[in-house]
């Protein structure tokens, strides 16, 4: 308790002290430009340079504030720089999309323009059924749009597959890089017919098989395109699938097979057209007499007394 008291004496000793300091100080301050002699001295040894040091300080602490008034409004910027950044990321990757998607359109108008005999109508893919290859997949049209089994699908620059299922509002589509999918086509430039064969094992190669092209005096090659043929149960004619990339004589010598690139991206589809007639409907629009007249080679003829033979061929 004494203890106590004694450090509260002493601590009121320095206040009285400091005060008598500071008193001091300010006099010394009021007169230092009157002062004369041993004041003056005294004055110029004490007073100015501890107003040039308050001066200083002061100074300081205003730049400080200017600073840190500065930094507050530094950061204000910022953060509506970054907003503005994240603002126009959000606008460019806009603009990227509807640039993509508007490709994709010129793409599908100018497919629509190379095949204006067929009544056609878009769709969007909205499921993909079997992992990153699109070998079937739903789209967004059904019979309430006029969707029909086996109407044939195109996007890119030629033959997608065929509609195997349809429900009021979607539809099933089966490609033509699918295991199951058989298709009868040709050589454009010759007419030598051949199978397109669905593998998905070949596509991750980015080609597809076609064999059972007779080895005959047509000289096909790298780059001739192939297209569906007029043969085809369920494929309209003339639809191109793609390009012969490789060719070879088989070991009986009889046939030829090798593999075609197709024109379609079947990684990345997301908009296709569908031809509003099955094969079945163009068929019967033509003339019965007009049928019955079209000329038939050699080798159509064996390919016709083929056919039955070759079961799941389209």
């Amino acid at each position: 308790m004494k203890k106590k008291k004694q450090t509260s004496i002493s601590n009121k000793y320095w206040l009285l002290a400091l005060s008598l300091i500071c008193v001091l100080l300010m006099a010394l301050s009021f007169f230092s430009d009157k002062a004369v002699g041993p004041f003056r001295v005294i004055a110029n040894a004490t007073v100015i340079p501890m107003q040039k040091g308050i001066t200083q300080i002061g100074t300081w602490l205003g730049d400080v504030n200017d600073d840190f008034q500065t930094l507050k409004e530094i950061q204000k910027e910022n953060n509506a720089l970054k907003a503005r950044i994240d603002e126009l990321t959000v606008e460019n990757n806009n603009l990227q999309e509807n640039k993509y998607e508007l490709e994709r359109l010129q793409a599908l108008y100018k497919l629509d323009q190379n095949y204006a005999e067929y009544e056609k109508v878009g769709a969007h893919v909205i499921a993909n059924d079997s992992g990153n290859w699109f070998s079937t997949f739903t789209i967004d049209k059904g019979s309430i749009h006029g969707i029909k089994e086996d109407m044939n699908v195109m996007a890119g620059s030629g033959l997608v597959g065929i509609v195997t299922k349809v429900g009021p509002t979607w539809a099933t589509v089966r490609s033509i890089i699918d295991d199951s999918s058989n298709i009868s086509g040709m050589v454009l430039s010759t007419s030598d017919k051949c199978i397109v064969r669905g593998d998905l094992s070949l596509i991750n190669n980015g080609k597809i098989r076609f064999e059972q092209m007779e080895n005959n005096d047509n000289e096909v090659e790298v780059g001739d395109q192939i297209v569906t043929s007029y043969i085809s149960d369920k494929y309209l004619q003339g639809i191109l699938v793609g390009y012969v990339s490789e060719i070879s004589v088989d070991s009986n010598n009889l046939t030829r097979s090798g593999y075609i690139t197709p024109v379609v991206d079947f990684k990345n589809l997301q908009e296709v057209l569908v031809i509003t007639k099955t094969k079945k409907e163009a068929t019967t629009e033509v003339p019965a007499e007009d049928k019955k007249n079209e000329p038939q080679t050699n080798s159509e003829k064996e390919i016709s007394q083929e056919k039955p033979a070759k079961e799941g061929m389209e």
